[in-house]
């Protein structure tokens, strides 16, 4: 397979940035436009001042805005207004407060830690992934770097790191029902996977599909982007349709509403859940940092012969990598315009693995109706979708033909061959649903 996967080899990355400014005095200029809604986070509230045209938005974002920054800086504001549950690595990334992942510490050394004051929070063996991790929390007084160290010298052997939180690459908001159309014919359905928010089963988009939940216990916590995500695979409604309508779809919520959702162990094990019900091809349109337990069970399923794609994020073409589209064997997404122009905030770099339809894009609303969105998070799920056509059981060999058969079909956009900016070229440009088709309202 590592020929398939040549491009996930690591490089060094650009640090200069854009003409910065201040972050948030631009984030409350653009809070009204479609670019600088993906970039508020969840339950974060900032003033509106109107809407900008289009072509000023795009400058903007492309010359001024330091993306990074402002979603580290909406980070933060999350941080302080839930200080009992969240805290900052020392990189500034959003964390489970005083909590720390360690990876498969032997008796002794779990033993040894809680000596020294550390507590056992969860142990849990993800058996189909063949990792145990354990959640401690760090001795009263110990900053977290602090406490890590300390297991660190315990047991060098076992990685240790922080339980970081991961972000939707996007966001949606209320729409319009869509008007009535014939269905057209179809393929058998398929089966497909989601990694997100909660998902909105009432929606008559969902109608056809049939939908296997897990997460949150037996609560049911929609959310607008999983929603939103979900009706991209197997949506149909009218003349609204995903790419794999009345198709079957295994959604895990790792957030339910929770300011600490989205951690990196939800995230591991609902992986294990894909890989336990056999969805060959798993949607993540959520980013953060680097993490060893997410970079373990990633590396794990990959193994396995599943397809996982991600979205790369929209920090904005200097960025640092966000994950996990970062890792090796990940399929990475980024997005295009309309008039096959790269999204402006997307990120790029060798992670970029194909492109498809990121602006202007119809999905499904909590409201019942449609919205107009943008994002890299809106282009992964055409690509899963497409995947999903092909492979429909994990297999090494299956998943690295079917991957090098869509890079294969795609459009060449950019420098001959692969390139940065839009990887192997557009796919899926006939699979997004025009806003104006479904009367979706924009930002």
């Amino acid at each position: 397979m590592k020929p398939i996967f040549h491009y996930r080899l690591r490089h060094a990355w650009r640090t200069v940035r854009r003409a910065a400014g201040s972050a948030l005095a631009i984030a409350a200029v653009l809070v009204a436009a479609p670019v600088a809604a993906q970039l508020r986070l969840p339950s974060v509230n900032l003033p509106s001042f109107g809407r900008l045209p289009q072509t000023h938005v795009t400058e903007t974002v492309q010359q001024a805005v330091p993306l990074q920054d402002l979603r580290l800086a909406t980070q933060r504001d999350l941080v302080q207004r839930n200080p009992d549950r969240l805290e900052l690595d020392p990189a500034g990334q959003a964390v489970r407060r005083g909590e720390l992942i360690w990876l498969a510490p032997s008796a002794a050394a779990l033993g040894a830690a809680q000596a020294q004051g550390f507590t056992v929070l969860r142990e849990q063996l993800l058996e189909e992934l063949n990792l145990r991790q354990v959640v401690l929390r760090a001795p009263q007084g110990d900053s977290l770097a602090e406490a890590a160290q300390r297991l660190r010298t315990i047991e060098p052997e076992a990685a240790v790191d922080f339980n970081h939180l991961y972000w939707r690459s996007g966001a949606v908001t209320a729409g319009s029902p869509a008007p009535a159309a014939s269905t057209p014919a179809r393929a058998a359905p398929r089966r497909v996977g989601l990694i997100d928010g909660g998902i909105d089963r009432l929606h008559p988009a969902f109608e056809p599909a049939r939908l296997h939940t897990w997460g949150c216990g037996d609560r049911e916590v929609p959310s607008r982007h999983g929603t939103a995500v979900a009706s991209l695979l197997v949506g149909h409604d009218g003349a609204f349709s995903g790419l794999q309508p009345t198709g079957e779809l295994f959604a895990a919520d790792v957030y339910c509403d929770a300011p600490d959702g989205g951690a990196a162990e939800d995230i591991a094990r609902a992986l294990a859940w894909m890989v336990r019900e056999g969805v060959a091809v798993i949607n993540v349109s959520l980013v953060g940092p680097p993490n060893a337990l997410l970079d373990k069970a990633t590396q794990a399923v990959v193994r396995r012969g599943h397809l996982i794609v991600a979205a790369v994020g929209n920090d904005g073409p200097a960025a640092p990598p966000l994950y996990p589209a970062s890792y090796a064997g990940v399929v990475g997404v980024s997005g295009v315009t309309t008039r096959r122009s790269a999204l402006p905030e997307a990120a790029q770099g060798p992670q970029v693995c194909l492109t498809a339809p990121g602006a202007d894009v119809a999905v499904a609303s909590t409201s019942g109706g449609y919205a107009s969105a943008r994002g890299t998070s809106f282009a992964a799920p055409i690509v899963a979708g497409l995947l999903a056509q092909t492979l429909q059981k994990p297999d090494p060999q299956a998943a690295a033909a079917a991957l090098l058969l869509l890079e294969r079909s795609a459009t060449d956009l950019g420098a001959a061959g692969r390139d940065d900016v839009f990887g192997y070229g557009l796919v899926g440009e006939g699979a997004r649903t025009a806003p104006e088709r479904v009367s979706a309202r924009r930002w």
